[in-house]
């Protein structure tokens, strides 16, 4: 074997080995995430069942509040609008849900009511409830490795404050955050990456 046959070999072996590295890379996300989310089927703030099948083949985002929060969840949905509206802008196909963490309080109503306050498009932002504080707890932790607690006797609820990206398949791929310095151009450039 001469000397060019090797750099061709070598070349040949170059291009297999980065065709697998990109492959491995899958979403293009740089260290994704790679939680699953389990499925569900819940209600929305319409009043009307919505499931994990109705996100088949989109692009989410979610996070978690519940409507009587006095810290975290106003800036957290106030920013979960302004994502929605610089996504409309860019005409970037995308959902947003948000998961009660307060579900025997939040009725649809509340969450509709709640919503409103802070978007005037409710078209791709689906505030869920319809179940238990136990079936959310497991929930967010089997599928978003996030923590939910509501101390005995106490109306506030522990709970993470990130933004998630969820590609077409239900892969949650990437967290942000969702309270402060949320990083909006980065959260559209990775919609943008997967779509």
């Amino acid at each position: 074997m001469n000397a060019g046959e090797n750099v061709k070999k070598i070349k040949f072996l170059v291009v297999v080995a980065l065709i697998f590295v990109l492959a491995a890379c899958g979403s293009g996300i740089p260290n994704a995430l790679n939680y699953e989310v389990t499925d569900f089927s819940y209600v929305d703030q319409n009043g009307d069942n919505f499931t994990l099948k109705d996100l088949e083949g989109k692009v989410w985002i979610a996070d978690m509040i519940f409507t009587k929060c006095e810290t975290v969840c106003p800036p957290m949905s106030a920013h979960m609008a302004k994502l929605q509206g610089m996504a409309k802008d860019e005409e970037l196909d995308v959902e947003f849900v948000s998961f009660s963490v307060d579900p025997e309080v939040d009725t649809p109503e509340m969450l509709k009511e709640y919503a409103e306050s802070y978007s005037d498009d409710l078209s791709n932002w689906h505030l869920l409830t319809g179940y238990t504080l136990p079936e959310i707890t497991v929930f967010a932790k089997d599928s978003f490795k996030a923590l939910v607690a509501k101390p005995e006797g106490e109306d506030q609820v522990i709970h993470m404050v990130k933004f998630y990206l969820v590609d077409q398949n239900g892969t949650v791929l990437k967290d942000y955050n969702g309270v402060e310095n949320t990083p909006y151009e980065e959260i559209l450039a990775d919609i943008k990456t997967i779509q």
